[in-house]
This record gives structure tokens, sequence and C-alpha cells, in this order.
């Protein structure tokens, strides 16, 4: 069995840092970190476990390429992991690079987690249409594939285009 520890990183949480070491010294597995660009005031649904479980943390959460990254730099056994990346909010191309630049930085040890999200504007202020959301997530792991994996990577889908890149 692997323990992780998972957390929305804020300016007044642990830091990165901090807790990671503390979770490497400790003999934990992994570290977990949490997603949202932010949170809008007017929402046509409600957090699935209610309105009372959407904490402060979710308005205030830090990137989590940028706290994994920090993680990175002050452990070496720890695996760092996104829980999860709402990918449909970001560029596909510059997570792709994201995702491969942490990796390498990690040695190995991220492990990229994914999903749709549920607050529909939050993913309607990023372009994505509530309805077709699980489809372009799909679009964007396979085009995210080409780009890891082939020298030119080319992807043309319903949701979502790379031109050769």
């Amino acid at each position: 069995m692997e323990i992780g520890a998972a957390i929305f990183f804020t300016d007044y949480s642990i830091t990165p840092t901090e807790l990671a070491v503390a979770l490497e010294q400790r003999g934990f597995d992994s570290l977990w970190v949490a997603e949202h660009s932010h949170i809008p005031v007017s929402r046509r649904f409600s957090h699935p476990q209610g309105e009372a479980a959407l904490t402060k943390e979710y308005f205030d959460v830090m990137d989590p390429f940028v706290t994994l990254s920090a993680a990175a730099a002050v452990t070496t056994r720890l695996k760092l992991g996104t829980a999860v990346c709402l990918v449909i909010q970001r560029d596909t191309i510059q997570t792709a690079k994201l995702v491969a630049s942490l990796d390498q930085v990690s040695k190995g040890r991220f492990l990229f987690g994914i999903g749709c999200g549920w607050n529909a504007e939050e993913m309607e202020d990023h372009g994505t249409v509530y309805e077709t959301r699980t489809l372009k997530m799909r679009e964007q792991i396979e085009a995210m594939k080409e780009i890891w994996t082939k020298d030119v990577a080319e992807y043309h889908e319903a949701l979502n285009r790379l031109p050769s890149a």
C-alpha cells in the first residue's frame, strides 16, 4: 500500500517545500495538489458536496505546477501529482510542456491526474463548453500524447487542433 497527502496550497497554508520535506522524512509516498483557476461568484451548479464544502481554499489555491516544482526541488523520492489538473481550462501545447518539464525536473516522479471539473462557469471562462467538456478533455490528452511521443506532432479532431508542431 502507498500513502499520500493531498492539499490546497494557499498563501496561508504550509508551504509546498515545508510539506514536501516533512512528508518525505516521514515516509509518505506522494503529495497531491488541487487546481482551480478561480471560483466564479455566480454559479449554475453547486459544489458536488454542497456549498458548505466550497471552503476558502478553493478560492485561493495556488497553481499546481508551481507548487509541485517547488516540492520537486527539495525532495528526491516523493511522488508528486495533480489531483486533478483541469486540462480543459488550459492550453494544450503549454500544458504538455509544463507536464514534460515537471516530469524532467522531478526525475520521473510526476503523476498527471486529470479531470474536467464540476464548475461550469469556471470552465466556460476558459472557453470550454460545459456539455462537451469530456470530449475536449479526451482530445487534449490525445493531442498531448502526440506532442510527447512524436518528433512532429499533428492532431485534428472536433474540438482540438494541432498544426505540425
